[in-house]
C-alpha cells in the first residue's frame, strides 16, 4: 500500500473488515504523506485517531472500540507522532498516553531553556492532552493573559496589568470565588459529586461563539442553533465586556482560544451577518476592540505579546498545573477552587455500559453541553521557565556587544550570492554554506556563538566560524564549483540557489535543459537532475516540513508557473511514487502568473507558497497547488523581487525601487515603506516580529516589521550586501558581500525588545 494510491480506509484485507462500517465516507489520503498518528478521545471514550499529514492537514476518525484503534495503527505507516517531539517514530508512541507522551518528550526542557515560545508550548500540550481543532468539544484552550482592555495606551511592564495565573478564571474575583467556594462546601446532591462551576473553561458552545464571524463556525453555530443567531446580549461583541463577564458573571468562566493569538480575522464580520441589536441599543457588528487596539492586528500583536512576555513567563507552569497539571482533580484541584462536574473528566463514563440507546444519547449530550477536561498530563507540579536573564545575561548588559563579529575572506573575489547558515549542533556539520556568481561553494565549519560573543578583534582566531581549507580551496582537486552550463540569460542570485538543512547538497537552477539539480556538498558531484518546467527555472525555495524531516521545495520558472517537491529523508527530490527517484514528478503544479516567476517562499508551517512574477501581483498558492489569493501592493508596487515569508504569518515583499510592503497571510495591506537602496536580501526573524534587510550601500537594517519603524543600523560594509542569513539561536546574523565576503553580526533580537528597552 505504501506508495500507492492507497485509500487510508482500505490498505489491506484485514483492515477493510475492521472498517467497513465507514461505509459511505469519502475521502482518501496517501500513506506516503502521513506524517503524525496520535491517539483521540471522542466523548470521553478512548476511540478516536487524528492523523496528520504532510500538506499541512490532519483528519480524525471514530472507532467502535479501543482494540480497532490499535488495528489501525498497526496497518498505518510507523511514523508516531513526528519528529517534532523528540519521540522515537515508533507506533508505540501512537498509542502511549498523554501523560507518556508529555514524559518522554523533550518539549518541557526546550520550553524551559527558551528554545520556543509559549504560544508553541501551549500547543504542544494541547495537542497531546487530546485538544484538536478537528473537535469542538476539545478544542485547543488558552489562557486570558491581560485584565486591562479599558486604557488608551497599554504598557505590558506593569504587572498591573496581567491575569494572576495561579488562579482559574472563577477564581480571580474575590466575591465571586466565595459563592463558588460555598457551592461546593454546601453541595446536598446526592446523584452528582459536588463542584465548584456548572459550565467549564472550554466547550464547543463557547468555541463557536468566539469564532462566529468566521466560516465554517458561521455555519457550524447556525446549525446547532435552528438556523439563528445567539441573542444579541450573549452574542461576543466586545473584548472589554467578555472580560468582564468572566468576571462577574457566576455562569461565564471561559478562557481563550488560541486563535485570540494569531487571528485578527475572528474580530471582524467581513461577510456582513445580521448579528442583532443589545438591550443597550448596540448594533452588533465587529467586535469592539480595547482602546489601545486600533485594528485587529494591533490587538492579536500585543495580546500575542503580552503572552510571551516575562510576566507570563514566570507564571504560566501554573496554569498548566492548574488546565493540564496536579491541580486539575483531586484534593488539590478542591484546594484552587478548580472542580468542574464530574462529567467533564477523562474516565468517569464508560458509554459502552449503557445498553439503553435512547439514556447513552442523553449520556452524550451531556457530554457535549458540559465541556471535556484535558487529560491529565502530570500528577507534581510543572517546573518554572528559566529566566531570560539566566539564559541570556548579555542581553541586559548595559554596554552591547561589539556589532561585527567577524570578517571572513574567501581566495575567490566573486561575490557571495547566497548564504545558509545550517548552524543545528545536532547536525554532522553544523556550517555557513556559501555560493558565490561564479557558483563556487564552501561549507564552512561553524562553532558556538554565543560563548565567543563579545570578543575583541585580537581575539579573532577564537572567533565562531573558522573556514575549512580543504572545501573552500579554489585550486586542485578540492575546487568545489559548479562548471555545468547555464542559460546565459540567467542573472545569478541568491533565488538560484537552495541548501538543505544538514548541509549536504545544494540545489541549483537556471540551466539550459530546464532543469534544476542536486549536487552533493561533501563530492562536488552531481546526484539528481529534475525536470518538469516547460522552460528555464528562475527561482527555487525550501521550507522544512511542520511535523516530520522532511521539506518541500518550489521551483518557478520563465513559462510563469510554479513546481512544488518533495525531498525527502533519503536525500533526492521525490515525486508521486516515493520508490522512483529517477524521473520524479511535481506534487503540484501553481498557476496563475502572466510573467516569469522571479521570487517564491514556502512556509511548511502554514502550508502556502507565496511567489512573484516579474510584474503584476504576488499569488498565495497551498501547497497542493490551490490560488487562494493575490497580494495586491500599493499602486506603484508592481515589480516583486524579494519576499520573505514567517511561520506566524508575516508575509514581506520588496519590489523595485526601495519599495517595501507587508501583509497579512490573508491578503490585509498592513503597512508600507520607501527607501533609497537598491536591496538585495530580506530576512524576518523566527516569530516576524523584525526585519531585516541590506543592499547595494552596503548597510544592514533592521526594522520592527509590523510599521517598518527603524530599530538599528549597523555599521557600512565596504561592499554591497548580495545575500543574508540567520544562526539557528537568532544571535548571528551571516552576510555574502559582493567583494566575495562574509561579515558576520551580533543581531540578538532581544536588545529591540520592549522588555529590554523599557526595564535596562
Amino acid at each position: 500500500a505504501p506508495g500507492t494510491q492507497a485509500s487510508l480506509i482500505a490498505p489491506a484485507s484485514s483492515v477493510s473488515q475492521v472498517l467497513a462500517y465507514t461505509e459511505g465516507l469519502h475521502g482518501k489520503w496517501m500513506f506516503s504523506e502521513i506524517r503524525a498518528v496520535f491517539s483521540r478521545r471522542y466523548l470521553l471514550q478512548n476511540t478516536a485517531l487524528e492523523v496528520f499529514m504532510a500538506n499541512r492537514t490532519s483528519v480524525m476518525f471514530n472507532f467502535p472500540d479501543q482494540a480497532t484503534v490499535k488495528k489501525v495503527v498497526y496497518s498505518l505507516p510507523r511514523v508516531g507522532v513526528g519528529t517534532s517531539y523528540g519521540l522515537p517514530q515508533a507506533r508505540r508512541i501512537s498509542l502511549a498516553t498523554p501523560r507518556q507522551l508529555y514524559k518522554s518528550s523533550n518539549m518541557t526542557q526546550r520550553w524551559q531553556r527558551r528554545e520556543i515560545s509559549n504560544f508553541e508550548y501551549l500547543m504542544f500540550l494541547n495537542t497531546i492532552a487530546g485538544r484538536t481543532y478537528n473537535d469542538l468539544n476539545q478544542y485547543p484552550v488558552f489562557p486570558w493573559v491581560l485584565t486591562n482592555y479599558e486604557s488608551e495606551e497599554l504598557d505590558l511592564t506593569l504587572p498591573g496589568n496581567f491575569r494572576d495565573l495561579s488562579k482559574p478564571i472563577g477564581a480571580l474575583n474575590p466575591k465571586r470565588a466565595v459563592f463558588y467556594a460555598e457551592r461546593y462546601e454546601t453541595w446536598e446532591d446526592d446523584q452528582s459529586p459536588p463542584y465548584h462551576y456548572n459550565t467549564h473553561y472550554s466547550t464547543a458552545t463557547s468555541t463557536l461563539s468566539w469564532l462566529v464571524r468566521i466560516e465554517p463556525f458561521t455555519t457550524f453555530f447556525l446549525n446547532a442553533n435552528d438556523g439563528k443567531f445567539d441573542h444579541p446580549n450573549r452574542t461576543f461583541s466586545s473584548v472589554a465586556r467578555s472580560w468582564r463577564t468572566s468576571q462577574r458573571d457566576t455562569s461565564d468562566v471561559k478562557e481563550l482560544i488560541p486563535e485570540f493569538y494569531y487571528l485578527p480575522e475572528m474580530f471582524v464580520n467581513s461577510n456582513g451577518y445580521s448579528l442583532g441589536v443589545r438591550e443597550d441599543e448596540v448594533v452588533i457588528n465587529n467586535v469592539d476592540l480595547p482602546p489601545w487596539a486600533k485594528k485587529p492586528e494591533d490587538f492579536v500583536r500585543i495580546n500575542r505579546m503580552a503572552l510571551e512576555s516575562e510576566f507570563v513567563s514566570c507564571q504560566l507552569h501554573q496554569w498548566i498545573d492548574l488546565i493540564f497539571g496536579y491541580k486539575q482533580r483531586g484534593p488539590e484541584a478542591v484546594r484552587a477552587l478548580n472542580v468542574f462536574h464530574y462529567l467533564t473528566y477523562e474516565g468517569s463514563m464508560n458509554l459502552d455500559s449503557i445498553t439503553d440507546p435512547v439514556l447513552r444519547e442523553a449520556m452524550e449530550a451531556q457530554i457535549q453541553n458540559f465541556g471535556q477536561t484535558p487529560s491529565q498530563l502530570l500528577i507534581e507540579p510543572h517546573p518554572p521557565r528559566s529566566s531570560a536573564m539566566h539564559l541570556s545575561p548579555l542581553m541586559f548588559k548595559d554596554q552591547m556587544q561589539q556589532d561585527v563579529i567577524m570578517v571572513l575572506k574567501f581566495p575567490s573575489n566573486s561575490p557571495v550570492t547566497h548564504v545558509a547558515a545550517n548552524t543545528l549542533p545536532h547536525l554532522t556539520i553544523p556550517a555557513v554554506v556559501t555560493v558565490t556568481c561564479s557558483r563556487l561553494f564552501a561549507v564552512n565549519r561553524w562553532h558556538n556563538t554565543v560563548e565567543h560573543a563579545g570578543r575583541t578583534k585580537d581575539q579573532a582566531h577564537h572567533l565562531p566560524i573558522e573556514m575549512d581549507p580543504l572545501i573552500a580551496n579554489n585550486s586542485g582537486v578540492n575546487k568545489r564549483q559548479i562548471t555545468d552550463l547555464v542559460d546565459q540569460s540567467i542573472q545569478i542570485n541568491a533565488h538560484c540557489f537552495v541548501v538543505t538543512a544538514d548541509n549536504r547538497y545544494i540545489l541549483i537552477c537556471g540551466f539550459w535543459d530546464k532543469s534544476f539539480r542536486v549536487y552533493s556538498t561533501e563530492t562536488g558531484k552531481l546526484t539528481q537532475i529534475v525536470f518538469g518546467h516547460w522552460d528555464v527555472v528562475t527561482c527555487l525555495a525550501r521550507s522544512e516540513s511542520y511535523i516530520g524531516g522532511d521539506c518541500y521545495i518550489v521551483s518557478g520558472s520563465r513559462d510563469a508557473t510554479l513546481l512544488l517537491w518533495y525531498w525527502s529523508g533519503r536525500h533526492h527530490i521525490i515525486g508521486d511514487n516515493p520508490n522512483s527517484s529517477d524521473y520524479p514528478a511535481p506534487r503540484a503544479v501553481l498557476t496563475g502568473h502572466d510573467h516569469e516567476v522571479v521570487c517564491v517562499s514556502v512556509c511548511a508551517e502554514l502550508g502556502l507558497v507565496i511567489s512573484g512574477a516579474k510584474e503584476g501581483p504576488c499569488l498565495v498558492h497551498t501547497i497542493t497547488g490551490d490560488l487562494l489569493r493575490a497580494l495586491e501592493g500599493p499602486e506603484n508596487c508592481l515589480f516583486p523581487r524579494l519576499i520573505s515569508v514567517s511561520s506566524e504569518g508575516h508575509c514581506i515583499i520588496y519590489y523595485e525601487r526601495g519599495r517595501f510592503s507587508n501583509f497579512s497571510i490573508n491578503g490585509k495591506l498592513l503597512a508600507q515603506m520607501e527607501i533609497n537602496d537598491s536591496t538585495r536580501a530580506i530576512l524576518l526573524s523566527s516569530d516576524g516580529q523584525n526585519l531585516v534587510t541590506g543592499g547595494d550601500n552596503g548597510v544592514v537594517e533592521v526594522w520592527q516589521a509590523c510599521d517598518f519603524k527603524q530599530l538599528y543600523i549597523y555599521p557600512g560594509c565596504d561592499a554591497g550586501i548580495r545575500a543574508m542569513d540567520l544562526s539557528h539561536d537568532q544571535r548571528t546574523l551571516i552576510t555574502g558581500m559582493a567583494s566575495g565576503s562574509i561579515v558576520a553580526f551580533n543581531i540578538d533580537f532581544n536588545r529591540w525588545h520592549y522588555e529590554h528597552q523599557n526595564r535596562y
